[in-house]
């Protein structure tokens, strides 16, 4: 690695257009580091076959192959995919970005699963814009990872560019909402919903930690490309947290 350079890849839905402004608007207080992008198409969140072919390892490594090329030092599927398909499927992408280019490499939903363990967190929310049959399964999928849903809220949306459109004012009211069901960690479980900017503050208001999904996916990549998120703040707890 360029000890005066890290570059973090990130694998990016198509219409997606929260988690690259989100991104660079954190790493704006990290000379050195930088983030790149590379898009596949996603242009809803379903549960139908055609929805979930989206995220088939056919259409996703081919822009992989394009972020190796700007020789970025980890990659990280910046999505949250898995929560509804499997886990087993990040792992599986994250194996083969490793054998296909040699670097190291996480997604959203497994840098989340990583940061609510490494909180000790034992009462889990969780904040999405899905339609009721997706954030059933979301519940089911984490169960299997011993993280348990015990209150959340969620938009009934799933054209996945109107995620990008909640404000960061009723995502703000979401939280809130599954925090008075007594969790100690919140999180906000899709990288086209704005709430990074509003996480530190609510966290000072609610004494909850709140997991943005963008946020922890970055924390995650700087710790892989061995960049030391500490050096971020004003974006949330999980920064401070340790490697997993």
């Amino acid at each position: 690695m360029n000890a005066m350079r890290t570059r973090l890849g990130m694998l990016t839905p198509s219409s997606n257009s929260v988690l690259e402004p989100v991104t660079c608007a954190m790493l704006a207080g990290a000379p050195g580091i930088s983030a790149h992008f590379s898009r596949f198409r996603v242009t809803e969140i379903a549960l139908d076959a055609q929805a979930l072919d989206q995220f088939d390892p056919s259409r996703m490594l081919p822009a992989v192959d394009l972020l190796a090329d700007a020789k970025v030092d980890a990659m990280a599927w910046n999505g949250t995919s898995a929560s509804w398909v499997g886990i087993e499927r990040d792992r599986s992408l994250c194996e083969a970005i490793g054998a296909r280019t040699g670097k190291p490499a996480t997604t959203s939903t497994l840098a989340c699963i990583d940061a609510v363990r490494s909180s000790g967190a034992q009462s889990v929310g969780f904040v999405t814009p899905y339609t009721d049959d997706v954030q059933l399964r979301i519940g089911k999928v984490w169960a299997g990872e011993g993280i348990a849903c015990h209150a959340e809220r969620h938009l009934s949306l799933r054209d996945n560019f109107s995620f990008g459109e909640v404000t960061p004012a009723e995502i703000a009211d979401m939280i809130r909402a599954v925090a008075a069901e007594g969790c100690d960690a919140i999180v906000v479980l899709c990288t086209n919903m704005d709430g990074a900017a509003i996480t530190e503050a609510l966290e000072r208001e609610l004494n909850v930690l709140i997991l943005d999904s963008v946020a922890v996916t970055l924390w995650r990549t700087m710790l892989l490309a061995n960049a030391d998120p500490r050096i971020l703040s004003g974006w949330g707890r999980v920064f401070q947290f340790p490697s997993p």
